[in-house]
């Protein structure tokens, strides 16, 4: 797959200009929602510049397909070692390209890939992009949901129902914040970024 999953094109630009047409913050005092929902649990061992635990709660209830396949994609391991390729200050940090993503290996082409499962079907929800709030990376194409994920540093409503929500974070955001950011100028492509070390899924 040679296409860059994210907010391609205009919704992209939108996004780095939401930073300052919304005043967005990563140090905005929002309280963190820690109410288990329907579940099962993404659990991520973050490693790197900064190590710790994010547990997000998968919305299977609003979006059963893409929270299916990123669970199965957990168990397998794929996720293992798969960096936060792409992170914005103020706005959102990327993950999931079990394709090109991973650790030690070449990154140059991190955020351009997916799994070997096949793309998903948008399910667009009224679940609003609050901080902490997990939605899938795709390409133009609004059916091209795979691996990737972002978990937002803060709200950015433009991304309201154009991109599948699939979960929020109920512990952990302190970790999401102290990511270690990209270059905006590049899109927010990282050097040396973090990663994911390990992820499994708690019921």
């Amino acid at each position: 797959m040679s296409r860059d999953r994210f907010i391609a094109g205009g919704l992209f630009a939108l996004g780095l200009a939401a930073i300052g047409g919304y005043a967005l913050s990563q140090s905005a005092a929002v309280a963190q929602d820690t109410t288990d929902g329907p579940g099962p649990n993404l659990v991520i061992e973050v490693a790197g510049s900064t190590t710790g635990t994010i547990v997000i709660d998968m919305a299977s209830d609003v979006a059963p397909n893409h929270v299916a396949q990123i669970t199965a994609l957990a168990q397998e391991g794929a996720y293992d070692g798969v960096v936060f390729h792409r992170v914005i200050d103020g706005f959102m940090a990327q993950t999931g390209d079990v394709e090109f993503g991973k650790t030690g290996g070449d990154l140059s082409g991190a955020g351009m890939g997916g799994s070997a499962k096949p793309d998903l079907a948008a399910e667009f929800s009224s679940m609003t992009f609050d901080r902490g709030v997990v939605g899938m990376a795709r390409s133009m194409d609004p059916n091209s949901a795979n691996s990737q994920f972002f978990i937002m540093f803060a709200p950015a409503p433009h991304l309201d129902g154009q991109y599948t929500v699939v979960g929020r974070v109920i512990s952990g955001m302190e970790v999401v914040d102290a990511i270690k950011k990209g270059d905006q100028a590049a899109n927010g492509a990282v050097d040396a970024p973090d990663f994911m070390a390990k992820v499994t899924v708690a019921e």
